[in-house]
Order: C-alpha cells, then sequence, then structure tokens
C-alpha cells in the first residue's frame, strides 16, 4: 500500500486552517484592548483583555517565568531551561500605547524571545498613563537598566526590545543614556515600534483601511493621556526626530498593513542616514505586533531575530 505523504505546503495550509478559529478569536481581543477611550472603567477592560490576551498566547514549555518585585515595581525574568547564554540579557518593554499591558501581556513576546536566543530576558511592569504619564515610564525603563548594571552586565551584555509603544520606551532609553554620557545596549530589536507620536508618516492615511488593529483615534487618545501638552516633537516623545548617531545596530520587524508603517521605515532611513547598521524586515499581510501570536510567520520572525543576534555587524 502506497502512501502519498503530504507536502510541506500542504501541511502549511492545513495548519494555517486549524488556527483560523483561535486567531480570528485572538486579533478580535486584541483589538478591543485598543479602545479609542481614556475613562476608567474602559481602560480597566482593556488592561483585563491584555492579561486574558497573555495567558491565552503564552507559550508553555522551554521557558521559566520567575516574577519578582523590583524596588517596588512589578517584573519577571523569562529563562530557557536549558542551553542559555549567561552572560547576555535582553531588557524587553511592552507595548500598550503607555496606556496599558502589564507582565501578563509581557509573557508571550519575552518567552519567545527567551526561547529562540537563549538569552534571559527580563520584563518589568512600568507606570501607565493617564494615572502617571510621561516622564514615568522612561524613568521605570532606566531602573530596570540600572538594575542589570548592578546585576554585574555591562552595556555590551545588553539587548533592548520593545514592541509598539516598548519600541518607543526602547529608543527613548537610548536617547536618555547617551545624554547622560553612558554606555548604550549592544543591540536593538524593534516590532512595530511607534517612533513619532506626531503621526506626520504617509501610512497614518495610507494604510488605515488595511490595519486591524491601530486606529488614528487610538492614536490622538493615548497620545493625549500620556504626553498632555507637551511638544510631540520632542525626541523623549518621538525618538525618531532626535539625534540617532552613535545608536545600536537595530533590527526592526514590521506588518504591511499597519498605520505605523511609515515609523519604522523612517527609522531605518534616519538610522542608516546616521551610520548606525540597521535591517528592516517587512512582513507582508502582516498586523501590529503580529510575532506575539502562535502562528509560522510569528516564529520566522523570531527565528530573525536569533540570527540577528548572532551576526557580526
Amino acid at each position: 500500500m502506497n502512501l502519498i505523504r503530504p507536502t510541506t505546503e500542504q501541511k502549511r495550509m492545513a495548519e494555517d486552517r486549524r488556527l483560523e478559529p483561535v486567531m480570528r478569536a485572538l486579533k478580535a481581543i486584541h483589538s478591543a484592548t485598543s479602545p479609542e477611550s481614556m475613562d476608567p472603567e474602559d481602560l480597566e477592560r482593556q488592561r483585563a483583555g491584555q492579561e486574558l490576551l497573555g495567558r491565552l498566547v503564552s507559550p508553555r514549555r522551554g521557558v521559566s517565568w520567575e516574577p519578582f518585585r523590583l524596588h517596588g515595581m512589578a517584573a519577571a525574568w523569562a529563562r530557557p531551561t536549558r542551553c542559555w547564554e549567561k552572560r547576555k540579557v535582553i531588557l524587553y518593554c511592552h507595548g500598550g500605547g503607555y496606556t496599558s499591558g502589564n507582565l501578563g501581556y509581557s509573557r508571550p513576546l519575552a518567552a519567545k524571545l527567551a526561547e529562540t536566543t537563549g538569552y534571559e530576558v527580563l520584563s518589568f511592569e512600568y507606570r501607565l498613563a493617564p494615572e502617571h504619564p510621561f516622564p514615568a515610564a522612561p524613568d521605570d525603563a532606566m531602573q530596570a537598566w540600572d538594575y542589570l548594571m548592578h546585576l554585574g552586565y555591562g552595556a555590551r551584555d545588553v539587548v533592548v526590545a520593545g514592541d509598539s509603544a516598548g519600541g518607543n520606551l526602547a529608543l527613548v532609553l537610548c536617547h536618555r543614556l547617551k545624554a547622560e554620557g553612558r554606555r548604550l545596549p549592544a543591540r536593538l530589536v524593534l516590532m512595530s515600534p511607534w517612533t513619532d507620536m506626531t503621526a506626520s508618516g504617509r501610512s497614518y492615511a495610507e494604510r488605515a483601511d488595511i490595519d486591524p488593529m491601530i486606529t488614528m483615534n487610538y492614536i490622538q487618545a493615548v497620545r493625549r493621556v500620556y504626553a498632555g501638552e507637551r511638544d510631540l516633537s520632542n525626541p523623549l516623545l518621538s525618538p525618531l526626530l532626535g539625534d540617532l548617531s552613535r545608536f545600536p545596530p537595530a533590527l526592526i520587524q514590521v506588518g504591511s498593513n499597519e498605520i505605523l508603517y511609515s515609523d519604522s521605515v523612517r527609522l531605518r532611513d534616519r538610522l542608516v542616514g546616521a551610520g548606525v547598521p540597521c535591517r528592516l524586515e517587512v512582513w507582508k499581510d502582516m498586523w501590529h505586533v503580529f510575532q506575539m501570536f502562535p502562528m509560522r510567520t510569528a516564529d520566522q520572525a523570531m527565528e530573525s531575530v536569533g540570527r540577528f543576534l548572532l551576526e557580526e555587524l
């Protein structure tokens, strides 16, 4: 009896069909956690929804999750359970528009980063607007950075990663370290980073109809409660617009269907113009922070992160 083995493409298509209901549910939850209202009740639902999303998509095997208190701030280590690089670490900044996000929401990407790279990953629950507007989040990021330095890591041992507003925070952290004359991290890994709070990129209008996750109304709502009346072109709010010379080599990943697409393209152009090695990966038909989801494309993107950290630049 001859058995016909399915091809790789057939296996991929079958997996995609199995995941379709899960993906629809997860995308619905993710979209619901980006409301345009900053009312306390809406924010509470948003933050609870992100905690649920984190539990639904969090990888369970190969990585331990160890919460602790970092000078009063909630934090957690994601540690590979075997074969890890003990002298390298990732500082991970979660997304959420500076108004939501927590350790539960951090867990899926932190665990994926740990599993893919073999590095320990430190996540931290920075303070959120509107209760704690700018500069609370950057202050907390500096505290997490200083904690790693206290543990004995050098700046050259640290990769800073972030998604969405966390990508903004990763870049702002570099601006602050540079302004203080301190060493910057070894590399940056930025997933769908929000780099320009002025929203001056063309994709904010051109891709509004194809972005299933983020709207301009949401951008306006979160930046209003985070930045208040401050000048949005300040590099500590829009790091794209600052001096990027001497920044670390960066990997930027963005979906083709994002209104934040321009933020990534323009950041790549500005970094390269400043003499900083930078790679931009545009993932076709993908949405905002697709790396979080349990699908083949997300796995491929994370594998690319692992290769980037191994390369000599």
